[in-house]
């Protein structure tokens, strides 16, 4: 995992620009920005998923030419980076005048952060294969932040923020991609009820008819929780 946080760390400070000053676009080209080309982009992979996006297909969403988008990006990867970054802000939770309850703001984090991913589903397959961008690593450092103060011990804090990434990334992918029909839920359901004999607790509770996605995931984040902050 080190290697790869290092990795981020290098690309952020490319990606935000910090060392690239900016340059004249071409003459007679549309007026670009890095704002323009990053919320078309996530456009773009909204509607056609990561094989649909190319320089070329984003040059034409924008009106311009492909080489144009390279005065503000160095290439494709670079917009993967930003796109997926820019999906994963986060605003922080309500503020409701009282006290800083650690268990609700890590609820409303996580829950803030599986939402952005099932609205982008390309980005939950996109996450563990590019740098981590700083939105990303923002929630990371406000989970490891809230869970040090309602006392979880640092030796643990890491095990804590990578049982909660693994759980909200497994839900996200999972309720993405299940995506069947009532019809076909009842079917399943009736084939399970029909082998029940060999299956008799999952056909006693129902399993395949259960579509209570949100209710599930809060409630096994509340499992998780309890065991990693016991008591608190």
């Amino acid at each position: 995992m080190a290697a790869k946080r290092s990795s981020a760390g290098s690309r952020t400070s490319r990606r935000t620009g910090a060392s690239r000053p900016p340059a004249p676009e071409p003459a007679g080209e549309p007026s670009l920005s890095l704002e323009r080309i990053v919320a078309a982009a996530v456009e773009l992979l909204d509607a056609q998923g990561l094989d649909g996006l190319t320089m070329r297909r984003l040059a034409d969403r924008l009106g311009a030419g492909a080489m144009s988008l390279y005065w503000h990006v160095g290439s494709k990867g670079e917009v993967l980076d930003l796109a997926l970054d820019a999906v994963l802000a986060y605003r922080g939770a309500p503020q409701t005048g009282r006290a800083r309850d650690w268990r609700a703001e890590v609820v409303h984090m996580l829950e803030d952060w599986r939402a952005c991913m099932l609205r982008h589903p390309w980005s939950a397959s996109l996450l563990p294969r590019r740098a981590l961008g700083p939105n990303i690593l923002a929630r990371l450092e406000l989970l490891g932040e809230t869970l040090s103060r309602a006392g979880v011990a640092e030796a643990d804090l890491n095990a804590g923020i990578w049982s909660l990434w693994n759980y909200v990334m497994g839900a996200t992918i999972t309720r993405g991609s299940f995506d069947l029909s009532d019809e076909d839920r009842a079917a399943a359901q009736r084939r399970l009820t029909e082998l029940g004999q060999h299956y008799p607790t999952i056909a006693g509770t129902r399993l395949l008819l259960d579509d209570d996605w949100d209710g599930a995931f809060r409630k096994g984040l509340d499992f998780l929780l309890d065991g990693i902050a016991p008591g608190r």
